[in-house]
């Protein structure tokens, strides 16, 4: 049977100030359409399969707030890490809760704060995947048709002229968020897609896997293997899964395992990382500017993302590339060209300050 898991525990760092740890972007309606991420990846999943065989997966903070968002899971839908160990744990967790479950499950992994536009054809991708999966002992990820040179993704390099499956092909292996140079040459090639972190696997394959390429998070929470779906299951996860290693699936299995598999998609994806990624999928006005929230007057302002709060009149002059958010107890004004480095100041803010800005 096939099943959905939804990570919902990162902090989007990059987004602060309106990313924040208490309330994080996926639960932010960052698009303005009335929804949060979360909620929007939901109910694209709820096509796919129905509202119980969704999991979300999250850090124990959130867990209220993904009631909050999705009134529809229960509590055994929601897994809530009681320690931040990066996605390889998570997965782990997610895929012994399933095979408990259901021997042949069969899931989909993906974050909660992507934009996806062309939903009909990310559908489709995903039932493709979900099929090769079934049918093989295979790694499943969709990878997304670059449309420039961008250093902010990794790559997947794959076997574009042999497939493997309906739409399916071999990846040949994960390369590391590129410099400038090296990103155009991959575009130029032809042979390489940005990695989306969006997996299909079988739980008992990927438990194979984690068993062959990081048996210390296998072990970990192997040793507890009667217990998921148990009630004795959280208490279990509360001891044993901050002793778990803090590492990517990413590193751990992705880039070791050799049954890896990609299918080229072109579906409107963008993996909201930044200021900068949203304002290029909102409405621009023809100054090139995006403009949020209250009363915003931007005069002789281009190509600048400014967002303020409902209440408030933003008055903004003479500028050209920058990010303006104003969440109320905390202003931030940054030039685009250096957003990468909002994390980097978030957490240099936090260390001298404390964290009630963050």
């Amino acid at each position: 049977m096939n099943y959905v898991a939804i990570m919902a525990g990162g902090i989007g760092s990059r987004f602060w100030p309106a990313s924040r740890v208490s309330s994080p972007k996926q639960f932010h309606d960052i698009l303005g359409v009335g929804k949060s991420l979360l909620r929007l990846t939901f109910e694209r999943f709820r096509e796919l399969v129905p509202p119980e065989r969704i999991y979300v997966i999250t850090n124990e903070l959130y867990r209220d707030l993904v009631k909050e968002h999705l009134p529809e899971l229960s509590d055994e839908q929601i897994l809530g890490e009681p320690s931040r160990n990066n996605t390889a744990p998570s997965v782990a967790w997610m895929a012994f809760r399933l095979n408990a479950r259901d021997a042949e499950a069969n899931f989909v992994i993906a974050p909660s704060d992507h934009v996806i536009l062309k939903e009909i054809e990310f559908l489709e991708n995903i039932r493709k995947a979900l099929a090769f999966t079934k049918a093989n002992d295979a790694i499943c990820t969709l990878g997304i048709q670059p449309t420039r040179p961008d250093t902010g993704y990794g790559y997947i390099h794959y076997n574009k002229g042999e497939l493997a499956g309906a739409g399916v092909h071999k990846v040949i292996e994960f390369k590391e968020k590129p410099g400038p140079e090296k990103a155009q040459e991959y575009l130029e090639n032809g042979n390489y897609l940005w990695n989306a972190g969006i997996f299909i696997w079988r739980a008992s394959t990927i438990l194979k896997a984690f068993r062959e390429y990081a048996p210390g998070v296998y072990q970990v929470l192997a040793s507890g293997k009667d217990l998921y779906g148990t009630a004795a299951e959280k208490q279990f996860i509360s001891v044993n899964y901050p002793k778990t290693e803090n590492i990517s699936v990413d590193f751990a299995i992705l880039e070791k395992a050799d049954n890896v598999y990609t299918i080229p998609s072109d579906i409107g994806w963008s993996d909201l990382g930044t200021w900068a990624s949203l304002q290029q999928e909102l409405p621009r006005t023809n100054e090139g500017n995006v403009l949020q929230g209250g009363e915003v007057v931007a005069i002789d302002v281009k190509n600048s993302l400014i967002r303020g709060g409902v209440n408030k009149l933003l008055v903004v002059k003479g500028l050209e590339d920058y990010i303006v958010v104003d969440e109320g107890d905390v202003l931030l004004i940054w030039p685009k060209n250096e957003e990468q480095r909002i994390k980097e100041i978030r957490e240099e803010l936090e260390a001298r300050l404390g964290k009630d800005f963050f």
